[in-house]
């Protein structure tokens, strides 16, 4: 499909700004309107950014597809409840505007472990969204669960997180024997394997961090 129209939530994130540069890089992509707390510093003849509040978001104008990519963690948001409305509340008013203004497809940015019945707090959360996503109306829904995330933090003037470090350096040891799906990832790859799949899925795709890695590589 040529002239895409893209929502994108979460632009100034690990992998949301992968995804946005995916994205202006596409020349399938006419628009990118990007939703946030605060206007982004990047110029692109194609970017729009727009300051929003998410708890009372505007109508939203015609769009094809929407990328969900906000999220934080506990330490930050400094309470559940404060989490939720950010990686539950938020997410799920974006894709219910977006669909409301013509989006048939849509890519989330999960986590493995995701699951409305987990015991852990983060995975239940992260489980309800699916399930909220699932029972909307949207035509395709990509679902990305990455494990622990590589990347480069300090540039987006965000606190390093200690799982991830130390996931990294025990992944670059002992590789060969973990698991595939458990083995850390690139932001890059969850990124290029969400815009490979969205603009093109139909029904549910779930996709692992062990396929996304060898997809992207």
């Amino acid at each position: 499909m040529n002239h895409r129209k893209v929502f994108l939530a979460g632009a100034t994130g690990l992998i949301g700004r992968e995804i946005l540069q995916g994205l202006l890089n596409d020349p399938t992509v006419s628009e990118v309107l990007c939703l946030g707390r605060r206007t982004l510093a990047l110029q692109h003849a194609k970017l729009r950014s727009q300051v929003v509040d998410f708890a009372a978001l505007p109508t939203l104008p015609p769009a094809d597809e929407v990328y969900l990519a906000l999220g934080t963690t506990l330490q930050v948001a400094g309470s559940q409840q404060a989490f939720r409305a950010i990686d539950f509340d938020a997410n799920l008013a974006v894709a219910r505007a977006a669909l409301a203004a013509g989006a048939r497809r849509a890519g989330l940015v999960s986590a493995m472990g995701a699951s409305a019945t987990s015991g852990i707090f983060y995975n239940r959360v992260k489980g309800e969204l699916e399930d909220a996503l699932k029972a909307l109306s949207f035509e395709g829904l990509a679902i990305a669960r990455p494990s622990l995330l590589v990347g480069d933090r300090h540039s987006l003037g965000q606190p390093e997180r200690p799982g991830e470090r130390w996931g990294q350096a025990i992944g670059r040891v002992l590789s060969p024997l973990i698991p595939a799906n458990f083995r850390p990832i690139p932001a890059h790859r969850v990124a290029t394997a969400l815009l490979r799949s969205v603009n093109t899925v139909r029904g549910l795709r779930v996709m692992m961090s062990g396929e996304m890695n060898v997809a992207a590589a």
